[in-house]
């Protein structure tokens, strides 16, 4: 139950005939669950007059911010992930996964722990090295299979006692610290339990981690294309512009990734010899000679499972600036040290959310700023697109006619980006969409959950006889209709520094901005419109703006590969990718 909530859904090969009551044999339970609603599982007849609610709306369906509780006061709805082709994934951790472990990290356990012979013993060289899979989006959970699995149960809940000591639920604004597995290892028998047993749920993934193919669908040979001619064209342009992220079949020796996959400290180096390689003939005629032969989808993860920078994917940067695995951050237990040191990517353009106007926004370093390339097993029933499925319209009705109806609308906005959905304020001023409020909404936050530096925010009989106000709430607003959700959700309210003047000196800044945004938001007379309200508001975006712990509002651009808009090659014809989308249907 506390894995098929988020990773259950309707099966794409046999799907129900009424999605309301399925039978056992229509569902799966790899597949992720791509139905799933956050704001009417959480806010059930919701108010959409509460900010929250608005955060809650921007959650597509088949999405979670994993963060949410812990909060890195940055939204990241990311997509459920599906567990297919594990076996050869581990495959890919033996050649390009090699992590260097230290601290916090060395407790974690193993599969040579629980499992004494065979190849899964591999995957660990004492006392500190391990070959392991990246499973987060970001490629933060980096310690080894166990450890990825065993932290889901802290972050669902498991020893909350403990995990709740180290953060501010929901609010944040309170210094973070590493939830400790010694710790867990000392007093929860609770965790002591789930070590034991996940190695059997790790067994179960190995083993149940088949993809779906559309041939196998009720009806889905109709999809497939009879024209051979266009299928192997589709195979050759997947070979020269895809495999490279999309293939754990890649020539040997890979420059600059083998062996072992380069990381740490040197890994842009690494990676950049990589990238300019897979640009070459050398490169191309020996891809197309793997794409080519009749297994290449035998055994094939479909990912490298390799960190990419995202300065390259120009995708949003929200979840490769996730900070909860950073050095001394709620999960630092969980992510290796080369994780943590990896080096800062560059720079990034980001754009004003009122105004459109670009700017550039220096990438931190320490583990932020890459995103690990998605499986494309099974990726005609896994649309829409991107890691918060921005692209692609979605329909609820599970059936093959219908998914194959959003693989189309999906690929085809994926390969012409000029299709994708625009802003409904700022349009082609900016590359894409940006999530904003529906209504006008208020952000009322009761007193408990105020971090110490803002109960200023409180009224004075609050702050000092709260047993008379105890009903009271801090309210902001309103907001005015179209405001950037992210623009309220991402305020950075910790500061990136760790030295106690700069964080009292960033804790001040915050306060003062929110006791204005209070105090002149709450002054406008009642039944103000939005459009009195933008004025007010327009005054505190320059602060917002220069507080956000990510200022990337723009959420369906990106990953412009084989289009007009990626700058490094020239875009592919119209033929070759309507024979590359041929060819994705076949996996």
């Amino acid at each position: 139950m506390s894995c098929g909530f988020c990773h259950v859904g309707p099966s794409p090969v046999n799907p129900p005939a009424d999605p309301e009551n399925p039978k056992w044999e229509n569902l799966s339970s790899i597949v992720g669950a791509q139905y799933f609603w956050v704001d009417r599982i959480l806010a059930w007849e919701s108010d959409s007059s509460s900010f929250p609610v608005q955060i809650f709306q921007t959650y597509r369906p088949g999405t979670l911010d994993t963060s949410l509780i812990s909060s890195d006061s940055i939204n990241n709805p990311r997509t459920m992930n599906a567990f297919y082709g594990l076996p050869a994934r581990m495959e890919v951790a033996k050649r390009w996964g090699t992590e260097t472990l230290a601290g916090g990290n060395l407790n974690n356990k193993q599969l040579n722990d629980f499992i004494h012979a065979g190849p899964l013993t591999q995957y660990f060289q004492p006392p500190s090295t391990v070959e392991t899979p990246r499973i987060l989006k970001d490629g933060s959970d980096s310690v080894g299979v166990l450890g990825a699995l065993n932290r889901v149960y802290l972050n669902i809940g498991l020893f909350s006692e403990e995990w709740l000591l180290h953060f501010r639920p929901l609010v944040g604004g309170e210094p973070i610290s590493p939830i400790e597995i010694a710790v867990a290892n000392k007093n929860s028998a609770y965790w002591g339990a789930t070590q034991q047993q996940t190695p059997d749920l790790a067994l179960f993934l190995l083993k149940s981690s088949l993809g779906h193919s559309l041939k196998d669908a009720t009806g889905g040979d109709a999809y497939l294309t009879k024209d051979n001619a266009k299928l192997q064209r589709g195979k050759i342009v997947f070979a020269e512009r895809c495999a490279r992220c999309h293939s754990s079949k890649i020539p040997t020796p890979a420059a600059g990734l083998d062996p072992g996959g380069c990381s740490g400290k040197n890994y842009m180096d690494c990676w950049n010899k990589y990238w300019a390689w897979t640009k070459t003939d050398d490169f191309k005629s020996k891809m197309r000679a793997i794409v080519l032969q009749p297994d290449f989808l035998k055994d094939n993860y479909l990912s490298t499972d390799q960190r990419v920078p995202v300065t390259l994917l120009q995708t949003n940067a929200c979840s490769p600036l996730a900070t909860n695995a950073i050095a001394g951050n709620i999960w630092g237990d969980f992510s290796s040290q080369t994780y943590k040191d990896l080096p800062s990517v560059g720079s990034i353009t980001v754009y004003d959310p009122f105004t459109g106007a670009p700017s550039q926004y220096n990438m931190p370093a320490g583990g932020r700023g890459y995103t690990r390339p998605p499986s494309l097993i099974s990726v005609w029933s896994t649309a829409p697109y991107l890691l918060n499925n921005s692209v692609g319209n979605f329909d609820p009705n599970p059936s093959v006619a219908t998914r194959m109806g959003t693989f189309e609308d999906a690929i085809e906005k994926m390969l012409w980006p000029e299709k994708r959905d625009k802003d409904s304020v700022l349009g082609d001023k900016i590359p894409g969409v940006i999530d904003r409020t529906t209504q006008t909404s208020y952000i009322r936050i009761a007193p408990g959950y105020l971090p110490d530096f803002l109960k200023p925010l409180l009224g004075l009989g609050q702050r000092f006889f709260p047993w008379l106000f105890r009903n009271d709430e801090v309210v902001l607003g309103p907001v005015p209709k179209g405001t950037p959700v992210e623009l309220l959700s991402n305020i950075d309210l910790l500061g990136e520094s760790t030295a106690p003047q700069d964080q009292l000196k960033h804790q001040e800044q915050v306060l003062n901005l929110l006791l204005k945004m209070k105090h002149d938001l709450a002054a406008l007379p009642p039944g103000t419109s939005d459009a009195e309200a933008d004025k007010v508001f327009a005054n505190l975006v320059p602060g917002l703006l220069q507080l956000s712990k990510c200022p990337d509002y723009i959420v369906n651009r990106g990953h412009y590969f084989g289009t007009s808009y990626f700058q490094e090659e020239p875009g592919l014809s119209d033929d070759d990718k309507r024979a590359l989308i041929e060819y994705l249907k076949t996996f």
